[in-house]
Formats: structure tokens, sequence, C-alpha cells
């Protein structure tokens, strides 16, 4: 009777874990936090695109130079704010019980995606229609705040779901991939050249 009973929890016990840890699951898809990385890395080059065009139209390589040291600034807010956001949602969730770990999960979505707006509105502002000294651009970025602090939103609350299901170092484990080197952004010097 003993031997059924242990094959009854092991089962259980690898259902969970292979259940909570599926590659398509959408408990398990940190997907997006690749897709945002990708998005703000993209933002650089574009930027630095439309300065070099104005530059070049109005002759003057300043505006280049202090354009990049300008969003070389803000990108660095950017950069500082992913590290704390992915830090700090990997806290949430080991280290507050379920209500409190959704409460806290939507403080800190909050503050990221309040930061992303500034982000937002800077860049915009750099690469308006009839933008920075009078010159026309013509820059398309794909760069939506709201949606993508949704998305990553949707992919915390299913992780942390997940990790209810799993428990003590397992749950740490599967939740330190979010910190993973593939996850943290470029620095702003390798993207900027």
């Amino acid at each position: 009777m003993k031997r059924y009973n242990l094959l009854i929890v092991l089962l259980l016990l690898i259902f969970n874990v292979t259940t909570a840890q599926k590659k398509n699951s959408p408990a398990a898809d940190f997907g997006t936090l690749k897709e945002t990385k990708t998005k703000i890395e993209k933002t650089v080059p574009l930027v630095i695109g439309h300065l070099q065009t104005i530059a070049t139209k109005e002759g003057d390589n300043n505006i280049l130079i202090n354009g990049k040291t300008a969003l070389g600034k803000e990108y660095a807010k950017v950069e500082q704010e992913w590290r704390l956001y992915r830090g700090n949602m990997e806290s949430c969730i080991l280290n507050n019980s379920n209500k409190k770990s959704k409460k806290c999960l939507e403080y800190h979505n909050r503050m990221f995606r309040d930061t992303m707006i500034n982000y937002k509105n800077y860049i915009t502002y750099l690469t308006k229609k009839n933008g920075y000294l009078g010159v026309e651009g013509d820059t398309k970025i794909d760069f939506n705040p709201a949606e993508m602090a949704t998305k990553l939103s949707e992919a915390y609350f299913n992780a942390s779901d997940a990790a209810g299901r799993m428990k003590g170092m397992q749950k740490k484990d599967f939740l330190d991939q979010t910190n993973a080197e593939d996850y943290k952004l470029s620095s702003y010097s390798t993207i900027a050249q």
C-alpha cells in the first residue's frame, strides 16, 4: 500500500512541475520580457539616426553629440528601472502572500509604466514631425508603454500563479530566470555606435 501512495505522490509532483514549467504555457512564458527589452533597445538607433539627419541638414555636429549625450542619460534611467523592475517583481512573488503579492506586482508595474511613458515622451519630443530645429522627420518608433506594461503584468501574474504551485528552491530558480543576462538591457555605449 505504501508503494502506491509514494507512486501517486511522485506522479502528482512531476505533473505539477511540468505544468508550471511547460514552455508554451502562459504560466511560464517570459517571452514578453525579451520582446520589451528588444523594443527598448531599438529606440536608440532610431533616435540617433534622426539626430544624425538633423545634424547633417543643419551642418552642426553638436546637435548629434549633445543629443546622444542626453539620450544616453534618459536610457540610463530606463536601464536602471528595468533592472529594478525585474528584481522587484521577483521579490514580490517570493516574499509575499498571494494577496500582498498581487498589490506589490501592480505597484511596481505602474512605476515601470510611468518610467516608460516618460522615456516615450522624451524620444517623441526628439523625433516629432515638426521637431527639433524645424527639421521634419519621419521616424516611426514602435514603443507603446501601456501595451508593454500590460503584457509584462500578465506574464508576472502568470508566473506568480505558477510559482504558487512550486516549493522552496524550485520557486526561486524558476523566478531567477527573469534576471538572466538574456533579459538585461544592452549598455547605451554598445547600442549607440
